[in-house]
């Protein structure tokens, strides 16, 4: 009798795995893939998503629309992203037939030394940096990110581009209802942090889902920066107001800091998967770990273990360890750590990762280092247009609203990038003038015999790196849709990396969302993994495809979020 319940609960599952209940394909998918003929895009916001149609439909490149949903989206989910903060982009050029990776990530203060640091962090009480107030302010990268991408590959120009968030900002919008629950969070946090109030909230209440929501602040920095470029953001009132607010509450960050910003154009890195190949941007961020992930993953029977199986997610979680062991050691801004990023990303490095791991047993220490990454608040979004130009965007101000330091009358916060380096001598990762932090946010795309085929990413801290591979594992492996492959039950391990020390300790914890079976759950236990429950950690999913085959874009978005993918 117990084998006949154990046989039909598996029946069950595996029916419903295999689209049991949907008509069209496996139960677990909220929705269908959105399909069209002339452009794309998918993003968190419902009013992203539409500016970005509205852009394409005037004539914009796929950039030209990236870049005016991000404007909606910094207005409209500032707890995920906004100007304060810093961008990453690879760009599908279909003239050229090439990729173009850009680094839009902010420096930390030329003014503030190590020993000025470590005396500022004594003085709070702390060991680390903290996560708000103006210590862990970098510059923010992100309107130098777009008039560099736009300088590159805009078709209108750049007022074109941000009139539609310049008209939201100044209309309102109705806030939706994921953003609702986190920017209440945020005003809870965040509320005593200067300018925070003024800038979020009505009377220290933050708006609820279905407000009507103004930021007339954010529209005149907006169209300073529409009529100006970066001129508009980076000199004059803006910077000036930015650098004197942030030292009038003890922060470093002056003008020449600002001024003297300029992201960098990068050549994307690659691994094989299977026939395909996916690309990266080299660090300061963490990218290189998707790839390194992969080729461990490649040499196992992913296919014949099956989705959700208990050894595809021991030996998925046994390789993430050991990945983010390299993460923690050497990931960090290349200006100033030599990165052994070939090693890193070669098959023979994932060869001798993989035989590091036991099929039977979780590995309970390994010796790993900062920075502690588990958490952060970003937005992703991809566009695609016309003439076949793809963009993979992603930006953020890491948690959440980020510092909580919003300049009085700009309509926007400042990012706490800075938070991630460390205060350890000899660490790649440790804090210096004028550095880029250890960056989470990372854009993916993979090409198929070397044409666009997908770009995509999966937003949330440390969740990043394993969400994109799980999503490729589903695709490429399982045969899932674009849609199916994002709504898959997700799995994350989290404390390879902690916030004082150098270890992992007891193995850390794997967060199951539902939809693993009970008899999975309990044999991950048996070899010694930790199950633990966690919320918010699965990240947020958008992607485009391109099925050049029946000539249309194929695209999918994430049913964690309040968006949509739409096409026209």
């Amino acid at each position: 009798m117990k084998f006949l319940v154990l046989f039909l609960l598996v029946l069950s599952i595996s029916a419903r795995i295999s689209g049991g209940d949907r008509i069209t394909g496996r139960s677990f998918a909220t929705r269908s893939e959105v399909y069209a003929v002339h452009g794309m895009a998918a993003t968190s916001h419902p009013l992203a998503t539409e500016a970005a149609l509205e852009i394409l439909r005037a004539g914009g490149s796929a950039v030209d629309a990236a870049i005016a949903a991000n404007a909606c989206l910094g207005l409209m989910e500032p707890t995920g992203n906004g100007i304060g903060g810093d961008l990453f982009a690879i760009v599908w050029d279909a003239k050229e037939k090439k990729l173009h990776g850009f680094n839009g990530s902010g420096r930390s203060p030329r003014s503030l030394s190590l020993e000025k640091l470590r005396e500022e962090v004594k003085a709070l009480g702390k060991k680390e940096i903290p996560p708000h107030g103006t210590l862990p302010i970098s510059v923010p990268g992100c309107v130098d990110g777009w008039v560099q991408l736009h300088e590159r590959f805009g078709s209108l120009t750049l007022d074109q581009v941000l009139a539609p968030a310049i008209r939201h900002a100044r209309e309102g919008f109705p806030v939706t209802e994921l953003i609702a629950h986190y920017w209440q969070i945020s005003a809870r946090v965040l509320g005593e942090q200067p300018g925070f109030r003024e800038t979020f909230t009505t009377d220290g209440k933050a708006p609820g889902v279905g407000e009507l929501w103004k930021n007339p602040n954010l529209a005149s920095t907006l169209s300073e920066i529409a009529a100006n470029g970066r001129s508009g953001f980076y000199e004059h009132r803006v910077a000036e107001q930015i650098a004197s607010f942030i030292q009038k509450h003890g922060g470093y960050i002056t003008v020449e800091d600002l001024a003297s910003h300029r992201g960098e154009w990068i050549d994307p890195v690659s691994t094989s998967y299977r026939g395909v190949e996916v690309w990266q941007l080299p660090p300061n961020g963490q990218g290189i770990a998707v790839l390194e992930l992969l080729n461990i993953m490649e040499g196992y029977p992913v296919k014949q273990w099956g989705f959700g199986s208990a050894d595809l997610l021991h030996h998925f979680i046994e390789a993430k360890k050991l990945v983010f062991e390299d993460r923690a050691r050497d990931y960090a801004d290349m200006d100033f750590h030599d990165v052994p990023m070939e090693r890193l990303i070669s098959k023979e490095h994932g060869n001798q990762m993989r035989d590091k791991i036991d099929a039977a047993k979780a590995m309970k220490r390994i010796d790993t280092g900062r920075p502690q990454t588990e958490r952060g608040d970003t937005v992703y979004l991809s566009v695609a247009d016309s003439a076949g130009n793809m963009v993979s965007l992603i930006q953020s101000n890491y948690r959440g609203i980020g510092s909580g330091v919003c300049p009085t009358g700009l309509g926007f916060g400042l990012q706490d990038r800075g938070e991630l380096f460390c205060l350890e001598d000899g660490h790649a990762n440790v804090y210096a003038p004028g550095k880029r932090p250890f960056h989470t946010i990372i854009p993916g795309f993979v090409t198929r015999a070397g044409e666009p085929w997908l770009s995509f990413g999966v937003m949330g801290g440390a969740t990043q790196p394993q969400a994109q591979v799980w999503v490729l594992m589903n695709i490429i492996d399982f045969g899932m849709n674009l849609q199916e492959a994002g709504d898959a039950p997700r799995v994350v391990h989290v404390g390879s990396s902690q916030p004082t020390g150098s270890i992992m300790e007891d193995g850390g914890e794997v967060a199951l969302e539902s939809g693993f079976l009970p008899a999975v759950i309990e044999e991950l236990r048996k070899r010694g993994h930790r199950i633990g429950s966690r919320k918010g950690l699965f990240g947020g999913y958008q992607a485009v495809m391109k099925d050049a085959e029946k000539g249309v874009w194929v695209g999918a978005s994430e049913s964690r979020k309040d968006g949509h993918a739409a096409g026209y």
